[in-house]
């Protein structure tokens, strides 16, 4: 069971911002840091599209509106990447059944992504976007820190972990409902555009 704390962690990580796991995990086995990592992780051309795939999260996690955009389309890739990631830690230690660890690393990952796409819908219910940015920027140091922490202390990591997502969930909790008034009068501005584009087509005016 030794490799757990690490399979949290990176669960846990990989639900904010999955590419930068895969890209400081392969990063580390390349640089032989640690052998921990499997070769799959450390491919050249998995390194490359984790990160390609990085810049573009860097960028549209900073833009109101587009960073909870790319929080729905990541509703599922975060937690495959999580089990996934999971599964192949386990897999190269030994120490845990793949299985359990992809069910750790994908549900893990799956909670944390809902805490930062959550807290995202907040934010964004204010108008000026530098909370984003310091939000983004926040998110991905402690990533790329928490993720270097558990290569030499993966206990420690996975507390520190646990700690940060029972804090978020309960954050969550606490901005439910202003997330539910963000995410009605986005339901409003949508209709309001359907019914605006159907009224030109009927009058014949041209588009906007």
């Amino acid at each position: 069971m030794s490799v757990l704390p690490l399979v949290f962690t990176s669960g846990w990580a990989s639900g904010i911002n999955a590419y930068a796991v895969v890209l400081l995990l392969g990063i580390f086995g390349r640089t032989g840091l640690t052998d921990g990592v499997p070769a799959s992780l450390q491919r050249t051309d998995v390194l490359v599209v984790a990160a390609v795939l990085f810049l573009c999260e860097a960028v549209a996690d900073k833009v109101p509106y587009m960073d909870s955009i790319w929080d729905t389309v990541h509703t599922v890739i975060r937690p495959v990447a999580g089990a996934v990631v999971g599964a192949l830690l386990a897999g190269q230690s030994g120490s845990l059944s793949d299985i359990t660890a992809a069910a750790v690393g994908g549900s893990t990952a799956l909670a944390s992504h809902f805490v930062k796409a959550g807290t995202r819908m907040a934010i964004n219910t204010s108008p000026e976007p530098f909370t984003n940015v310091g939000m983004s920027i926040a998110e991905d140091l402690g990533v790329a820190g928490l993720v270097t922490f558990a290569m030499f202390n993966p206990e420690a990591a996975a507390i520190i972990a646990a700690v940060l997502l029972a804090i978020g969930l309960a954050i969550l909790i606490f901005l439910w409902s202003r997330i539910r008034r963000f995410l009605r009068r986005r339901a409003q501005r949508r209709e309001e555009k359907r019914l605006a584009a159907g009224a030109r087509e009927t009058t014949g005016a041209p588009p906007r």
